[in-house]
């Protein structure tokens, strides 16, 4: 086959992927179903020009199209990376961790499950080994949920839904394809079937090992990256060799899975490069990964499809019948996960609830693709598998991917519509009329002033007022005539509006640099799980959500730990300084949403509303500013250090934007603009680097952190640090009890506490002391102490206590201070000063 024809070829796969996408769209089927019927008759038209006497003009073109090159490993090494890399990449990876239960459940178990059922029923109908039934059972689980995805992304449907589909795609061709190649060694003639028992032990190898690979691959490439950072093509070349090498390698050196090697790799990438390489590399290397992607998703579904009459070409009714059983059995088998597994994770609170209608979408929308037929194509290729091995798992596998496109996907959409999923609920439509009015209000404002500005004719600014003004009027009408919407429907609503702005308002600060590329993906995480939370339970969703905002993490909890049990402390350095972060920046989004809620919620849902928000939100900045100033108390002077550095990032962007603005209007030249960008770059660079906080602490050095300590001497120093017990306090933990008695003195040696009595609320930092009123006084005090951040004590009991006192007068003097600040008599004291 001559260049010239190959060249031919692969431009007409371009413009045919190019003309596909809007044909969809005009037939309302899914992109994928639409590519895949092109390329059947593509194969189809292509074979019946060959072999019809009715014209040899198109012979040469048909032969080209049906000897092209196309085997399995085409579809395996070429494309497969790429888009799995992709889907990797475009991953909330820290919201999909939040559903590692139902995402594994239906890739890993339902794929295992459903191989299981469909070759045991394949068995019982057919005269081949339930090891050739298995195999192509494995084939025919790895399912394509592009189509059924797309439509609940067109219909709104949850994110989190949308979410688990996507996560489980990935997974499931993971867990299947590694799936394939264990069953495949017992099929092959020629080589000694392996040991059933060492085949299942050698399956979480092979994925153990190749997220093993994936992740030192993701690691090294993310660390080359960081050092080309004013060569982003070159950064982008990196990327794009990344996924084949790490599948190569660990397919074709290490002996494990390479689709693992590639999601663990991609996994990594996503989660390591946005801080690495910033907003600005990052965006455009998922921007040229979705490019890839979408070529490679359509090129193969196209080349797939044309494999479909040849590997059909000579099936009989008893095939027919084969794939007939293997269609129930999948449907059945899916259909026990969704409708037996997910309600059992539903009601262990591991998974969300999915409605019935949602659940049989999914059901009608596992369609298999260009992955099945690749594989099905692996072992047709395959001399060391037995014919009439190969003949039936090329026909069946192909059958049934034939029947999902063609049945499933043909009718997909109308089983949506049927099952009303594309519909507006009646809050949606209601509140859509008041949307259509608040917005013709606004709009003949800003025409007003344009009108005004231009100068134009009154006559026909005259007219065409009074065309809108009928539209408008009808749009007041029919907001004033819909259904009403409840307050709490309307909060709810007004809620999730406050969530997404937020969104909206991380990504801007993201793309700003005024946030660390780090902490942005956490941040809109935090948002999204806002979102989700208040369309679920509404208010009380979204309260919850904002709480767990402000909580610590499972990885902040384990650093801790490492600092106080074992003295390592870079790990809660890090985290603390990421935690403090956090909050700071929250605390300006919490300012910019209240201006959100007065310009525009307000405006759509009313005053009443409005009002509830600003409420549920100035709870929240409690919660922020009570989680901060713990953080202060623990470590003063480093919020201020962390808003300097925003101002000063803030002021850096700010005159990027001047530099370019005059760029663009013609007021400076090229090399100006470089050589001011360049300046820039170097300020920011500098200004990127956080601030450094040190949270070390040791007990040797207690004199220095508590300067009531400063008048003992050496020998009562050291009898001191040897009394002084070590206790850890959580943020909420309790520490002392209104009912407990009076027993122990602590020194807060970092962290923060919050002591409350009679009313009255003290905040309490690093080198303050409590219990030591409750101590000396006569009375009962009935105090409680809490934590309100990681809080290190040392304790000193009663009995030491006391005799620290007769040594320390400076001790001594500062009990008898805040003693006399919260009006408390300690006449114990003086008694402890006599020495009776």
């Amino acid at each position: 086959m001559s260049v010239v024809v190959i060249t031919a070829i692969i431009a007409s796969l371009f413009l045919v992927v190019g003309l596909a996408e809007p044909l969809a769209a005009r037939l309302r089927l899914p992109y994928s179903v639409i590519l895949a019927m092109i390329g059947i008759v593509i194969g189809a038209g292509a074979s019946f020009l060959l072999q019809t006497e009715l014209t040899d003009a198109f012979n040469s073109v048909s032969a080209a199209i049906l000897n092209l090159p196309i085997r399995s490993n085409v579809f395996l090494y070429v494309f497969l990376p790429t888009l799995l890399f992709q889907v990797t990449l475009g991953m909330n990876v820290r919201r999909a961790m939040d559903d590692w239960v139902p995402i594994i459940v239906l890739a890993v178990v339902a794929v295992i499950f459903s191989t299981f059922v469909v070759g045991s029923a394949l068995s019982l109908v057919s005269s081949f080994s339930i090891y050739a039934c298995l195999l192509v059972a494995a084939i025919v689980s790895t399912t394509d949920p592009s189509a059924v995805v797309g439509i609940f992304r067109s219909i709104a449907a949850p994110r989190r839904l949308t979410r688990i589909i996507e996560g489980e795609s990935l997974m499931n061709d993971a867990a299947a394809i590694a799936l394939f190649g264990v069953l495949m060694g017992f099929v092959m003639e020629g080589l000694p079937n392996p040991d059933p028992i060492e085949a299942i032990a050698r399956f979480p190898v092979l994925l153990a090992g190749g997220a093993a690979i994936g992740w030192l691959f993701g690691r090294i490439a993310v660390w080359v990256m960081s050092k080309f950072s004013r060569h982003e093509l070159a950064q982008l070349s990196i990327s794009v060799a990344l996924p084949y090498l790490a599948y190569v390698i660990a397919a074709n050196g290490a002996g494990v899975s390479g689709v693992i090697a590639v999601v663990a790799a991609g996994l990594t990438i996503n989660v390591t490069a946005p801080s690495a390489l910033g907003p600005t590399a990052w965006t455009n290397m998922r921007e040229v990964w979705d490019l890839l992607a979408h070529w490679a998703g359509a090129l193969i579904f196209v080349l797939a499809a044309l494999l479909i009459p040849r590997l059909l070409e000579d099936v009989t009714f008893v095939d027919i019948g084969l794939i007939t059983v293997v269609v129930i059995a999948a449907l059945l088998a899916r259909a026990v996960v969704l409708y037996g597994m997910l309600p059992l994770l539903s009601a262990a609170k591991l998974s969300p609830k999915i409605d019935t209608p949602y659940k049989t979408a999914i059901l009608w929308g596992g369609l298999r693709g260009a992955v099945t037929l690749a594989l099905a194509l692996a072992v047709t290729e395959s001399f060391r598998v037995p014919p009439d091995v190969r003949r039936m798992v090329g026909i069946v596998a192909t059958g049934y991917t034939l029947f999902t496109l063609v049945v499933q996907g043909g009718t997909l959409r109308w089983v949506i519509s049927r099952l009303g999923l594309d519909k507006l609920s009646p809050i949606d439509r209601a509140l859509s009329n008041q949307v259509i009015a608040v917005a013709l209000q606004s709009v003949r404002e800003d025409v007003q002033r344009a009108t005004e500005d231009y100068d134009l004719s009154r006559e026909l600014v005259r007219s065409e007022a009074k065309t809108f003004g009928e539209r408008l009027e009808a749009a007041v009408r029919e907001a004033e005539d819909s259904s009403d919407i409840l307050d709490r429907d309307r909060v709810t609503l007004g809620l999730i509006a406050l969530a997404g702005a937020e969104r909206d308002i991380a990504l801007e600060r993201f793309r700003e640099r005024a946030v660390s590329s780090r902490l942005a993906d956490r941040i809109i995480s935090d948002a999204d799980a806002l979102i989700e939370a208040t369309r679920t339970d509404g208010r009380t969703g979204y309260r919850r959500a904002s709480r767990r905002v402000v909580e610590l993490t499972r990885v902040f909890r384990f650093a801790v730990f490492l600092y106080n049990r074992l003295g390592i402390s870079m790990p809660l350095a890090r985290q603390t300084a990421d935690r403090f972060e956090l909050l700071v920046f929250q605390r300006l989004i919490i300012r910019d949403l209240d201006r959100f809620i007065d310009t525009r919620i307000r405006r759509i849902h009313g005053r009443r509303v409005a009002e509830i928000l600003h409420e549920l939100l100035g709870r929240r900045a409690e919660l922020v500013d009570q989680a901060l100033d713990g953080l202060k108390l623990q470590y003063p002077g480093y919020a201020e250090e962390l808003e300097r550095r925003f101002i000063r990032r803030t002021a850096i962007r700010l005159e990027y934007e001047e530099y370019s603005t005059l760029h663009e209007e013609g007021l400076i030249g090229d090399e100006l603009y470089v050589d001011l960008v360049h300046t820039l770059d170097a300020r920011f660079a500098q200004q990127d680097r956080r601030p450094k906080l040190d949270i070390a602490l040791q007990k040797a050095d207690l004199a220095r952190q508590f300067p009531l300590f400063s008048e003992l001497d050496e020998a009562s120093l050291q009898r001191l640090k040897k009394a002084l017990v070590t206790r850890y306090a959580e943020p909420g933990e309790i520490i002392v009890s209104r009912d407990a008695p009076a027993e122990t003195v602590f020194f807060i040696s970092s962290g923060a506490v919050e002591l409350r009595r009679a009313g009255q609320t003290y905040r309490l930092g690093r080198g303050d002391l409590f219990g030591q009123l409750a101590l000396l006084s006569k009375s009962t005090l009935r105090t409680e102490v809490q934590a309100i951040a990681p809080t290190t004590l040392l304790a000193l009991d009663d009995k030491r206590f006391r005799r620290l006192l007769t040594r320390s007068p400076a001790i001594m003097e500062a009990v008898r201070k805040s003693a006399e600040e919260r009006g408390i008599a300690l006449d114990s004291l003086y008694v402890v000063s006599r020495g009776e």
